[in-house]
């Protein structure tokens, strides 16, 4: 994108002033090389966003925005349920709820090498992953709700890791809220065999090492160490919010004529949140948001399981789990008083300050963690969030390194045995079961990751505390 289209307003901050039906200022926090290397689409996204009816305050894209449906991903955005303010499908994407969570193995490099072959064996084995992929989990219609309505307080009920889990889940484990009937039978079917499953795309399950601490605190706080060995589980909500998705879009097309908004795009087809349709999708969205964190809980027991195969030792302890893809209601500060808004977080993450009422006591005076998944071969980041990004995004930021190329781009420059035999040199064992995968998600697709976690960094969103290098990913 070119730079004068915006008005530079502080460091890796470039703000996009009201033109046309835009109600509010957009802005972008990225460093100049990051903004100049984003596609126009963004800065079109991020304005029609800015149109859209009880938007509070601007319209923000994190530093690892890109082209996606309707919002930008890594488009954040606040409306008001009492100035008409709108929740949109688009703004939250179809794979609803797909976050991140890291546990910490309690192992150390010098004890994962001698077997790192046979554990990157056994994980592809046990966990699930890849296009349609099916676990041996069925659940049945009563089952089925009662995940929907209690997410990985379910899962732990039926024997997937423990109630000490729940303490480091965001929502602890669950969304109030969510209405089953909200969810089509489709939906619903489509989910059946896929609990505990990576799925495909950009999912992954990474076995990865604490090569760096920028954050001396906060990394004890977490219970990370150099060498650490910690595993990164990257997933969502799978075929149920991706039909949930389809569906409410739809049907949020017919309520946008309803209610006399004016779309500049069908993809941000939405409604009123005080409206029949916005609370039915509210419901229903909630439901998948559970689903994600059962789905994850299923695979946290999956993955300990695997490991006391090999290391009897290991434990697997949750450092946490946060969510992107999401709107939620929350609190926030607007002139001066606390306003209940309904945050959309596309490609984006929470990211509270220290204090904040919702972390977990034990983190109240690092901020919540932030994860930021790269691509393969370059790991990950662990962050916290800052008093400061309450002002700046509605305490958010970035969850990942963004794509810079299409994944039709990428099949068209790299193959999939290559890039597996590329990283094997770099020693990253890939398994996955489409060359395909591989070469969409090949590392040079996506932005550099670094570039973006130092611009996070640098406007304040979030703080680095640690890096993390793979050493086995499961590729979905």
């Amino acid at each position: 994108m070119e730079l004068s289209l915006f008005e530079e307003i502080g460091p890796s901050m470039w703000q996009i002033n009201p033109i046309k039906k835009m109600k509010v200022p957009a802005v972008i926090y990225a460093s100049r090389e990051l903004i100049q290397g984003m596609d126009n689409k963004v800065y079109e996204q991020l304005c029609n966003v800015a149109t859209l009816p009880g938007i509070v305050r601007k319209a923000y894209a994190m530093p690892d925005a890109h082209w996606g449906y309707g919002f930008p991903i890594g488009g954040v955005a606040a409306f008001d349920p009492d100035q008409g303010g709108i929740v949109s499908a688009g703004g939250v994407g179809f794979d609803i709820s797909c976050g991140v969570r890291l546990l910490h193995t309690g192992m150390k490099r010098d004890q994962l090498s001698p077997a790192k072959e046979t554990l990157a064996e056994l994980l592809y084995e046990k966990i699930p992953s890849g296009v349609g992929s099916q676990s041996h989990l069925r659940l049945n219609p009563q089952e089925m709700d009662e995940m929907l309505l209690s997410g990985a307080r379910w899962a732990i009920k039926k024997g997937f890791g423990s109630e000490a889990d729940l303490e480091y889940i965001e929502e602890r484990g669950f969304v109030e809220g969510a209405k089953p009937e909200a969810i089509s039978e489709k939906a619903k079917e489509r989910q059946k065999p896929e609990m505990g499953t990576l799925g495909s795309g950009n999912h992954y399950l990474e076995v990865q090492e604490v090569t760096e601490i920028f954050h001396h605190q906060a990394a004890e706080t977490l219970g990370l160490q150099l060498g650490d060995i910690v595993v990164s589980i990257h997933c969502g909500s799978r075929g149920l919010g991706h039909q949930i998705g389809t569906e409410y879009l739809r049907a949020m097309l017919d309520a946008a004529k309803k209610y006399n908004i004016t779309l500049p795009d069908r993809e941000l087809a939405c409604a009123p949140i005080q409206s029949e349709i916005g609370d039915a999708y509210l419901g229903a969205m909630r439901g998948a948001i559970n689903c994600a964190m059962a789905n994850r809980q299923i695979i946290t027991q999956f993955t300990r399981n695997t490991f006391g195969e090999i290391f009897p030792h290991s434990n697997l302890r949750l450092v946490y789990d946060v969510s992107h893809n999401t709107c939620k209601s929350e609190w926030h500060k607007i002139d001066g008083e606390n306003k209940r808004l309904f945050v959309h977080r596309k490609g984006a993450t929470r990211a509270f300050g220290p204090g904040h009422a919702e972390l977990p006591e034990k983190y109240k005076k690092i901020g919540q963690p932030v994860f930021i998944g790269g691509s393969m071969g370059v790991g990950s980041y662990v962050l916290v969030g800052t008093e400061k990004s309450e002002s700046l995004s509605f305490s958010s930021a970035c969850h990942g390194a963004g794509r810079a190329l299409s994944r039709t781009q990428a099949m068209k420059t790299w193959s999939g045995p290559d890039v597996i035999r590329k990283l094997k040199e770099k020693g990253v064992i890939v398994r996955s079961g489409s060359y395909r995968g591989v070469a969409e998600e090949a590392p040079d697709a996506y932005k550099d990751l670094h570039s973006v976690v130092n611009s996070a960094e640098q406007t304040g969103l979030a703080l680095k505390v640690a890096h993390l290098c793979p050493h086995i990913c499961i590729k979905g």
